[in-house]
């Protein structure tokens, strides 16, 4: 049998699950517990009582009987019977009540009334409700009797005591479930709050705490935290060493170069240039997103700086008007922002006429939308652009001056860093690449 429908009714988070697979149990032993005494133990107490009153109506209704008139039923029962504490009140057919009156809540006096017509065939109804006691009305040979008595010769004093007991003890228990979970959970917490603030670029100090299957997860992520920083930092070390060593064999060549004539020495210079912007280019996916700190920063002003230097460097690129409020702050890396941000700019100036750029701030995302007039990239080869030293030549000019293929990895890469994405699609506005850069506030 498949229990999978019970999946969208389950809790979501493992501070709701825990609390459930502690407290469900206990909830349902304090049920049949209180079920089972009720009919086992308070029922019976119930039929014992009410079994004696039952004894005790059929001697007044005997005395009542044989009473001289209806007028003297009180007196005789009381002369007779006055050890019982009975008071007995002739009635007309229409005091009669016409069922049993009873509040909602009172399960003995269903108990009792229940008792009362199984073995009594003088028996009418019972009023409950009454504050001076219980008024039983009964019908004899002289006519319609009320007979009052106190409730307690019917049954126990406060049977609602052990419902409050149950109620109280289960709240109390409860709320010390749900510190204990507080407590036992906190460190989970901390450590999914420390991971998601890693994945975003941030590291955040970190000491395991808690249970000792919680801290060896927190010591498996301190030492996988680690152990990516090293392999960074050795990456980057390695790239910026090679790029640099590089730097002055071109140099040497490029000094070469300026000693022949021009119309020999210009092929090759343009060759020495491509190999600088290469490792240019390698240099700056070597730095990656780990350039800066992050700092609260307004997006839209940021973007408005980038747009204005790429106008400034000769760039067709627009800054659309701000869209819905686009107030606040994010935290992000200003650098690694600024050269995600150029990079899209420079691919969509570079493979189109023109290019326009928009940011959209949200209570949850921030988004930075680049779009341009060019061919575009299929859908089917989307994924393989992101990816480093990939260049889609059919789908992209490569005459036209393209890079290594790392502009939109250092996009992704930086966009990842951030806790966000970077998605590409088909331009509505100018039929063209879009590419967003979506980070979670």
């Amino acid at each position: 049998m498949s229990f999978l429908w019970l999946k969208q009714y389950m809790p979501r988070g493992i501070y709701g699950r825990a609390a459930l697979i502690l407290l469900l149990p206990v909830v349902i032993i304090q049920l049949v517990v209180t079920v089972l005494f009720a009919q086992r133990h308070f029922e019976g107490v119930t039929h014992q009582m009410t079994d004696t009153v039952l004894r005790e109506l059929a001697l007044v209704l005997d005395v009542a009987e044989a009473a001289p008139s209806r007028a003297a039923v009180p007196r005789v029962v009381a002369a007779q019977l006055g050890v019982l504490e009975i008071e007995v009140i002739p009635v007309t057919a229409e005091d009669l009540p016409p069922r049993n009156m009873m509040r909602w809540y009172d399960y003995s006096g269903r108990v009792s009334a229940n008792r009362f017509a199984q073995n009594m065939p003088a028996f009418k109804a019972v009023d409950f409700t009454a504050s001076d006691g219980v008024r039983i009305y009964l019908i004899s040979d002289i006519g319609p009797l009320e007979v009052i008595l106190d409730r307690r010769r019917i049954s126990a004093s406060n049977p609602h005591q052990l419902f409050v007991y149950t109620i109280f003890f289960g709240v109390l228990m409860t709320c010390i479930a749900f510190v204990y979970l507080r407590n036992q959970l906190r460190p989970i917490k901390r450590l999914a709050q420390v991971a998601e603030s890693f994945g975003r670029g941030r590291h955040e100090p970190y000491s395991p705490a808690g249970a000792v299957e919680v801290r060896s997860a927190g010591n498996a992520f301190i030492d996988m935290r680690n152990r990516i920083e090293r392999h960074i930092e050795q990456r980057t070390l390695m790239l910026s060493g090679v790029s640099h060593d590089l730097r002055t064999p071109l140099t040497r060549m490029r000094l070469s170069l300026s000693m022949l004539e021009d119309d020999e020495a210009e092929p090759l210079m343009q060759d020495v240039d491509d190999m600088q912007r290469m490792l240019d280019e390698f240099l700056n996916f070597a730095k990656g997103a780990a350039e800066g700190t992050p700092e609260a920063v307004a997006p839209y002003d940021l973007v408005a700086e980038i747009v204005a230097e790429a106008q400034r460097a000769g760039r067709d690129v627009v800054l659309l008007n701000r869209e819905g409020d686009g107030t606040g702050t994010v935290k992000l890396r200003q650098l690694a922002i600024r050269r995600a941000v150029d990079n899209l700019i420079s691919n969509a100036v570079r493979y189109g006429a023109r290019a326009e750029v928009s940011v959209l701030l949200t209570d949850k995302t921030l988004r930075i939308r680049v779009e341009d007039d060019g061919p575009g990239i299929p859908e089917e080869r989307r994924v393989e652009a992101t990816r480093a030293f990939t260049r889609l030549d059919p789908s992209r000019n490569q005459d036209l001056g393209g890079g290594v293929g790392l502009g939109l990895a250092i996009a992704t890469d930086i966009a990842r860093a951030h806790g966000g994405v970077l998605r590409l699609g088909e331009s509505q506005r100018l039929g063209g690449l879009r590419a967003d850069i979506v980070i979670a506030r």
